[in-house]
């Protein structure tokens, strides 16, 4: 690989090289560039402020809203992979933020839930994540508003459409 700076005096390739992106058009990488940028600025911001990354964050919030679901669920909607939501589930357990049960109906599996502790710390994060959305948002009056998450929602639905998922 080139030193940087012969590959800064390198010629960009010709228009005719092919095609290209444009980058101000592409909805994937819209998407995926807003994703980082908000992902890594409230990973900074949350564990600074209250001692959890962002995907500890995605986690707990998403126990707040179905307690004692079991990781392949966390793994469905978040659309993470097992291997980083098991570490992240152990470390969130070692720290007494969630609690890791065996399903009684199915030994198998595991009933994961927020503690006391745990829902505290959620209690606190989420006011700073609605702020943090409040004023992403705040470009937009209410129906524009609307109209993103309804585009976002029906987006997130016809992932299949790429993926190959029939469920999103």
């Amino acid at each position: 690989m080139p030193s940087p700076s012969i590959r800064s005096r390198q010629k960009p390739a010709p228009s005719d090289a092919g095609p290209t992106l444009d980058l101000d058009r592409y909805v994937p990488a819209f998407v995926t560039f807003i994703a980082n940028k908000l992902s890594n600025s409230a990973t900074a911001f949350y564990q600074r402020q209250f001692g959890v990354n962002v995907t500890e964050w995605r986690i707990m919030s998403l126990l707040a809203i179905e307690p004692g679901i079991p990781a392949s669920r966390i793994c469905h909607v978040i659309g993470f992979d097992k291997g980083p939501v098991s570490r992240t589930l152990a470390g969130l357990e070692k720290r007494g933020l969630v609690s890791i049960r065996t399903d009684p109906h199915d030994g198998r599996t595991h009933s994961i839930a927020l503690t006391a502790k745990g829902r505290a710390t959620h209690d606190k994060v989420i006011v700073a994540a609605l702020e943090r959305e409040r004023r992403l948002l705040s470009c937009l009056n209410k129906d524009e508003r609307e109209v993103l998450i309804d585009l976002l929602r029906r987006l997130h639905e016809n992932l299949g459409a790429v993926t190959g998922d029939t469920e999103a």
